[in-house]
């Protein structure tokens, strides 16, 4: 027979609000040693909170969903972890679904969590589910997006200054006197997401910034499974770029793993620079230069955003939705050579 909040007072020695409070990590007119025989009560009983119960009481599931765009990023899979973290500190779970930028994937995910009455969403979203989004803001429903964004849907969203991302890699190479400088992108178009259409957008504005020319033969962009082709055409050009851009941490990886396959030395052969600062980045040989995202502080400024969203009451009315830009950094290491 499953353990009651009353045998857990008992045992305590206190009331059952109190046990209540604490449960709900309110603590603030709570002694140490108050909550010191609570944990020992619930530990020696084994007790497990009735979350159907609490659910029921206060209206709300205690769950949060998170439609990620792919969960073989690294900066994704911190982002997850710093929303988890974030939820956890305030006694909320998180379901984390994995759509692989498909948007039909997406669709379904946001769909069945609603239906399965979690409390918020925090989203990457895809263009193509605009219609979607903006009947949940009508609606009232409660979610975030993060690292993109979508025009006219009027959400909070927190991202990185994506242009200044890109611009700082073009102007580390401009520095080094670089002047035929690609960058390779995950796919393009009118429905590419808004890190790609950013990040392209500064390395454009960012060499005419510098007088050097856009050449848009430097400009690859096509799905993972395309990269290994995309960047064997960058190389075998007949004035092939002396330094290239990796937009993302997955596309670094293609880029490096045709270095080494066709034996070409970083930086002598070319110079590189990725966006998403990746564990293995400093200890590579050569260390690569990367552009850091402050991934951990884009989830947890999401997940903040989000909590409160669910809080608020009825009657209180919020003002315009916020739109949180990070700034990026740009981390020196050694894989970019100085052309004389």
């Amino acid at each position: 027979m499953a353990v009651t909040m009353k045998e857990v007072a008992e045992r305590a020695g206190v009331s059952k609000s109190t046990v209540s409070q604490f449960l709900n990590k309110r603590f603030n007119y709570m002694s140490v040693d108050t909550k010191k025989k609570i944990e020992e009560a619930i530990e020696e009983l084994n007790y497990i909170p009735n979350e159907v119960a609490r659910s029921l009481k206060h209206k709300k599931t205690f769950i949060v969903g998170v439609i990620s765009s792919t969960i073989l990023s690294r900066f994704t899979t911190e982002v997850v972890r710093a929303i988890e973290d974030e939820c956890q500190l305030k006694g909320v779970q998180v379901i984390v679904c994995n759509t692989d930028d498909d948007p039909l994937k997406e669709k379904k995910y946001v769909q069945s969590m609603i239906a399965r009455q979690v409390d918020g969403l925090i989203i990457f979203p895809t263009e193509e589910n605009k219609k979607m989004y903006s009947s949940l803001v009508k609606n009232g429903y409660p979610f975030v997006f993060v690292d993109r964004k979508i025009d006219d849907i009027n959400v909070d969203t927190v991202l990185l200054n994506n242009e200044k991302a890109s611009g700082l890699a073009v102007e580390a190479f401009a520095l080094h006197n670089h002047t035929q400088i690609g960058i390779i992108t995950f796919p393009l178009g009118k429905k590419a997401i808004t890190t790609r259409i950013e990040r392209l957008s500064g390395y454009r504005n960012t060499l005419k910034k510098h007088g050097l020319p856009v050449n848009e033969n430097y400009i690859k962009s096509g799905r993972l499974d395309e990269m290994p082709a995309l960047i064997r055409q960058l190389f075998h050009m007949d004035n092939p770029p002396t330094a290239i851009i990796a937009t993302n941490d997955m596309i670094l990886e293609q880029v490096l793993i045709y270095a080494k396959n066709n034996r070409l030395s970083i930086p002598e052969d070319f110079s590189l620079i990725g966006i998403d600062d990746v564990s293995f980045a400093s200890f590579y040989n050569p260390p690569i230069t990367t552009i850091s995202q402050p991934s951990f502080e884009m989830g947890k400024r999401s997940a903040r955003l989000l909590l409160d969203l669910i809080d608020q009451k009825e009657e209180e009315q919020k003002g315009r939705p916020e739109l949180v830009r990070l700034n990026p950094e740009i981390r020196h290491r050694e894989s970019v050579r100085r052309l004389n």
